[in-house]
């Protein structure tokens, strides 16, 4: 499934609905678009995931997926 795209403005202005930042576009395991928290939301190394429907983001709480993420830090 594509991802739709959108004006530069537009995907600017999507917002985690809980935390309030920034989104990244990923892909879930499925290989399906979502949007991923760009900073942890629901404790250290979680973030939200919020899917696409039909080429539109559903930012709704309860259908996002909760997942852990492993940051790398490189000195």
């Amino acid at each position: 499934m594509a991802r739709p795209e959108y004006d530069p403005w537009v995907r600017s202005i999507l917002r985690c609905p809980v935390g309030r930042h920034e989104l990244l576009d990923r892909t879930d395991e499925h290989g399906a678009p979502v949007l991923e928290c760009a900073e942890d939301c629901d404790g250290p190394g979680r973030r939200r995931r919020y899917p696409w429907r039909d080429g539109i983001p559903v930012l709704l709480v309860d259908d996002a997926d909760v997942v852990t993420v492993t940051v790398t830090v490189t000195d």
